[in-house]
């Protein structure tokens, strides 16, 4: 029976690409028996078979490298058991991790379904519930580019830049809602979700109706359909009870075609009396 293996042999028997057999080589973790001089090959052992077996168990349950070099320094009954018990609350971290992203993904998909069937300028009343945000209170123009803004509130609450999407908002404060000033808006927010890392939230919009209206097009052109919103509302015997809450649900980043973009602008109201 053959003694040595070359590397290409081991590669072959092990379903492994040899890249990794010479990177595990590299950090120390399966060293081949020998090492011809003259060529520089490297050549196995029978005997090594049963530790490239177990790296290649462990890494197929993901045991990180680091952790099974560890675990042949201290080779026992013991270590497997803490490996098996480590990885597995891991995994059960993951498994959290990926139900969060799945719920996130979930919210988008409705979100920008519900934004590409939406019929644009035609005003409703929808009931909202409590939403959480991170706000930077500050009056800026229609026409500021948002995005130092959206930096600052990034650092002040150390956010994660993977929330932003979707979720980036501004508001016209309610009493220039009341006098019809649209120029400037009153505050930067993001709304929250469950499993969004932030340190703090700095408010939140009260549940209850707000008067809805979505156009295509951008923060820059809200003004006609805020008229638009406000003159249905005092049709209907509404009042203005907030500012409001201006969300893009599809912006440029999600398409590079303008006529796709969908605004839509809220404002919380309640029946006169």
């Amino acid at each position: 029976m053959k003694d040595l293996f070359s590397i290409g042999e081991m590669g072959k028997f092990f379903n492994i690409n040899i890249r990794t057999l010479r990177y595990y080589d590299e950090i120390g973790l399966l060293k081949p028996e020998c090492v011809d001089e003259r060529t520089k090959y490297r050549y196995y052992s029978v005997r090594q078979f049963e530790r490239l077996n177990t790296i290649k168990y462990l890494r197929a349950l993901d045991v990180p490298i680091e952790q099974i070099a560890r675990f042949f320094e201290h080779k026992d009954a013991e270590a497997m058991l803490s490996i098996f018990v480590e990885q597995k609350k891991r995994i059960g971290e993951k498994r959290w991790e990926l139900a969060l992203i799945e719920k996130k993904i979930d919210h988008r998909i409705e979100q920008l379904k519900e934004a590409m069937d939406t019929i644009c300028r035609e005003v409703f009343i929808k009931a909202f519930p409590k939403r959480q945000v991170v706000m930077l209170q500050k009056e800026f123009p229609v026409s500021e580019n948002l995005e130092y803004m959206l930096r600052d509130l990034e650092r002040i609450y150390k956010l994660e830049p993977a929330i932003f999407l979707g979720k980036v908002g501004v508001s016209i404060s309610r009493e220039n809602l009341e006098k019809r000033r649209f120029a400037w808006f009153s505050s930067i927010f993001i709304v929250m979700e469950g499993g969004d890392s932030c340190e703090t939230v700095s408010g939140s919009f009260k549940a209850g109706d707000y008067g809805v209206v979505r156009f295509h097009g951008t923060h820059e052109e809200s003004n006609v359909y805020y008229r638009r919103l406000l003159d249905d509302l005092e049709r209907r015997d509404y009042e203005v009870i907030g500012d409001s809450v201006e969300i893009t649900m599809i912006d440029s980043g999600m398409t590079e075609a303008e006529e796709e973009y969908v605004t839509e602008l809220q404002i919380p109201v309640r029946k006169k009396r």
